[in-house]
C-alpha cells in the first residue's frame, strides 16, 4: 500500500484545483439576484385597557407584542423575568385575574379589561406579603433569577388551595424551573405560609 505523504498530497491537490479552474464557469442570468425593494413591516395595534397591581392602564400594543414585552419594555415592571422566551421555565409567571399565567406565551391584546398582578403587587410599601417572608426564612431564593415566577405561581397555588398539601404544591409548581434545584425550600416556604395564615 502506497503511503500518502504531505507532498503527495499537495501535489495531487494542486492538480485537482487545476483541473477545477478549467471547468468554464456557468453565465447567470442578468438581474437573477437583484434584491427587490424592501416593503416595511406594518403591524396592526389596538389599544388596550387594564389593571396591573390596582393601577389602570391604556396602550397601543402592536398585535405581535407578548405581554412580558408590555410589562418590562413599556410599564418598567422588570421583576417578571425572560428566561426562555418559549413558555417553558416559568421565570416570566404573573397572575391574570388570580391564576398563573406565563407572559411570555400571551400576547398583550388579550388582556383587554383584565386584572394582572405582578411580583412587584405582593408587597404593601414596606410591608412584605407573608408568603415573600416565607421564602426568605426558608431559604427560597438561591440565585434569585426564578423567585418572583416561583412566588406568583405560590400565590396561584394558595389562592387554589386554602390548605394545600405537599403533593398539591408540587404540582401547583411543576411549572416553574429552578437552575438552583431549590425545590425543597419552596415547598417547605409555602406549606409554612399556608399554615401561618390558617392561624390568621
Amino acid at each position: 500500500m502506497k503511503s500518502i505523504t504531505r507532498r503527495l498530497f499537495i501535489g495531487q491537490t494542486g492538480s485537482g484545483i487545476a483541473v477545477g479552474s478549467a471547468i468554464p464557469s456557468l453565465e447567470v442570468p442578468t438581474g437573477l439576484f437583484e434584491s427587490t425593494k424592501s416593503v416595511p413591516l406594518v403591524s396592526s395595534k389596538t389599544q388596550i385597557k387594564f389593571r396591573v397591581n390596582g393601577e389602570s392602564h391604556q396602550l397601543e400594543v402592536e398585535d405581535r407584542w407578548t405581554l412580558v414585552e408590555v410589562l418590562r419594555d413599556h410599564l418598567h415592571l422588570t421583576g417578571t423575568k425572560i428566561g426562555c422566551d418559549r413558555g417553558e421555565c416559568g421565570a416570566c409567571t404573573i397572575l391574570l385575574d388570580g391564576k398563573p399565567v406565563y407572559s411570555c406565551s400571551y400576547l398583550a391584546v388579550w388582556v383587554d379589561g383584565k386584572e394582572i398582578t405582578t411580583v412587584e403587587g405582593l408587597a404593601k410599601g414596606d410591608q412584605l406579603d407573608p408568603l415573600q417572608e416565607a421564602f426568605i426564612e426558608h431559604d427560597g431564593p438561591q440565585c434569585g433569577f426564578c423567585t418572583s415566577g416561583q412566588l406568583m405561581a405560590a400565590k396561584g397555588v394558595l389562592s387554589d388551595h386554602a390548605n394545600p398539601t405537599v403533593e398539591q404544591v408540587k404540582q401547583g409548581m411543576s411549572g416553574n424551573i429552578c437552575r438552583c434545584s431549590n425545590y425543597n425550600q419552596y415547598v417547605e416556604a409555602i406549606m409554612a405560609a399556608a399554615k401561618k395564615r390558617k392561624k390568621l
